[in-house]
């Protein structure tokens, strides 16, 4: 007899696709292996664990550990098709979640999951490594300091220094932007010393030699250059003011003004075709000494000079606009008024507008002049009082631009100096240049992972090895999202197509460049939709994808199967 019939609906939405993206870097497999569970842990196992919170992050862009048995129990019919059938809801509590970050937290197990993985990826995906941008960034906690932890008031990147912070540490494989190593630190820590022990750890995941480590200006210690010449890798960095000075820079500078030093153009490539003039520099190539740990390392140096355009142009414009205040604030100097300190020596005046030049970064480009004015006035008898001279003193305060220093200044302006001991050759003027633009990609990760949709940031966890291991899960979604994102812009350039019907209210836009983001959010209303008859499901229907969704899927070299696969079978209900 047919008994009672009950309807029910499962947004499956994009979670087939950040399930299959995970199976295929091998995820669950790594993580079964790298972090063995005790004896009594019972249920799924912890990959499995991991790549489903991992698509809970990755779909609702929040990692609270707190809405995740909600979420899987109303998923769990397609979660048990794409994970396993023996799934339940209790297998995402709370605890079970701690403990998965609890494992996550152990360093040595996680650095033996990390190099298995990039070197996993790099296979699957065929990539060829050969640049890696090193850079660091903080993140913000409400659980106070520790002493001795994680958590120390630092300098904070998200302008919360009220807040204790810890700071990560991120090596990124270019142009993918795509983690292959991390390092978890107190926020406390300077940046400059984090640089070798990185490197360190990147040629322990990639067993490769030869490769071009970018970083900012806190990567160009002496020390850490050499250690990246001596292990036989090449460096790409900015020189600090600690490194050369502006008279060192000058210096350079002079063969330029006196025209007998010619400039190379630097053309940049732009996403949609245009091709634009962004610099223009030249090269000196220098011997370079030091020690480290005790031994004299030697190597060659190209200091590349480089003037780019728009950061010269912004910076001239800063700079007038910046004179302009300094000259309104003198004139409001000169005017008397209620209330106002009258200055009445030449000390007080001096002191007066050298607080104005230094507050609008003005000095040595005004010539200033204080003349001190003397006027003896007669004072008329009155009755008993007899006449008498009076002196009065004032200070006249003269101003005018230093014409010749502000265009000497100018001439200083939109000029920096990266260093390299990479042969021109293989890495040429413009080719490096065009190489450390490319360190947007580190920092659009970082955003990634503390905004959307990974969402690290605030964290509210109190335990401080839970913060370690959901840093570290959430780089591996990081990952995630740098793949997917890698695969359908390699296909489409392959094929020389774009991408249509991805920009929501434009769907005749096109893009060769589609964001993971966007890709993930195609996928949003599929819906699972079970006819239950006790005690099985005897219909399962499941939204009909789209044509875009099934191009999305043929540009990851996905088969539609991970999603029709939801209705090949009756159901048991759980």
């Amino acid at each position: 007899m047919i008994g009672e019939e009950r309807i029910s609906s499962e947004r499956v939405d994009d979670v087939p696709v950040i399930i299959k993206q995970l199976e295929r870097m091998g995820v669950k497999q790594l993580l079964d292996k790298c972090f063995v569970t005790h004896g009594n842990w019972q249920g799924e196992s912890l990959g499995s664990i991991g790549i489903i919170w991992l698509s809970y992050i990755l779909s609702q862009a929040d990692h609270r550990l707190s809405h995740v048995q909600g979420w899987v129990g109303k998923r769990l019919e397609s979660l048990k098709k794409l994970v396993g059938e023996e799934l339940r809801a209790l297998d995402l509590s709370d605890d079970r979640l701690e403990s998965l970050l609890r494992y996550l937290s152990q360093d040595k197990n996680w650095h033996s999951f990390e190099e298995q993985l990039s070197r996993s990826i790099i296979q699957v995906y065929a990539l060829s490594p050969e640049q890696v941008s090193i850079d660091s960034t903080t993140g913000s906690s409400y659980c106070g300091v520790n002493s001795e932890g994680l958590f120390q008031w630092g300098h904070s990147k998200d302008n919360r220094p009220d807040l204790a912070q810890v700071k990560m540490m991120l090596s990124t494989l270019d142009p993918l932007g795509m983690p292959v190593a991390t390092e978890i630190l107190s926020g406390d820590k300077a940046d400059d010393p984090l640089y070798i022990p990185a490197v360190k750890r990147v040629r322990s995941t990639l067993p490769y030699s030869g490769l071009l480590y970018i970083g900012d200006s806190k990567m160009s210690s002496k020390a850490t250059r050499a250690e990246i010449a001596s292990g036989e890798d090449y460096y790409l960095c900015p020189l600090s003011t600690k490194q050369l000075k502006e008279e060192q820079i000058r210096q350079y500078l002079q063969p330029v003004w006196q025209g007998k030093q010619q400039l190379t153009p630097i053309d940049y490539d732009y996403a949609n075709g245009e091709s634009k003039q962004i610099a223009e520099g030249f090269e000196i190539e220098i011997d370079k000494t030091t020690q480290l740990e005790g031994l004299e390392v030697n190597w060659k140096e190209r200091q590349l000079v480089v003037r780019s355009l728009s950061l010269a142009k912004t910076q001239e414009k800063s700079l007038r606009l910046r004179l302009q205040k300094t000259e309104d604030a003198f004139r409001k100097l000169k005017i008397p008024r209620r209330g106002k300190k009258k200055l009445t020596n030449i000390e007080q005046w001096k002191s007066a507008t050298e607080a104005i030049l230094n507050r609008y970064g003005t000095v040595e480009l005004f010539r200033l002049d204080f003349k001190l004015q003397r006027v003896q006035k007669l004072k008329r008898r009155y009755l008993t009082r007899p006449s008498q001279i009076i002196e009065s003193v004032s200070v006249e305060f003269n101003f005018e631009i230093d014409s010749l220093a502000v265009e000497q200044q100018i001439k200083l302006l939109g000029w920096r100096i990266y260093a390299t001991n990479h042969s021109c050759t293989q890495l040429s003027l413009e080719q490096a240049v065009r190489a450390y633009r490319h360190q947007y990609l580190t920092e659009r990760g970082f955003e990634r992972l503390k905004g959307f949709p990974l969402s690290l940031t605030p964290i509210y966890l109190q335990r401080e090895d839970h913060v370690t291991g959901l840093i570290r899960l959430l780089s591996i979604g990081l990952r995630v999202l740098t793949l997917l994102e890698f695969q359908v812009r390699s296909n489409l350039h392959d094929s020389q197509q774009k991408l249509a019907g991805i920009y929501p209210g434009n769907p005749h836009r096109e893009t060769s460049c589609p964001t993971a983001e966007m890709l993930l959010a195609a996928f949003k209303e599929i819906t699972l939709t079970l006819v239950e008859v006790q005690p099985q499901v005897y219909i399962a229907h499941l939204t009909t994808l789209s044509e875009l969704q099934q191009r999305i899927l043929t540009l990851l070299g996905f088969s539609t199967t991970i999603y029709t696969q939801l209705t090949a079978q009756s159901f048991t209900p759980g």
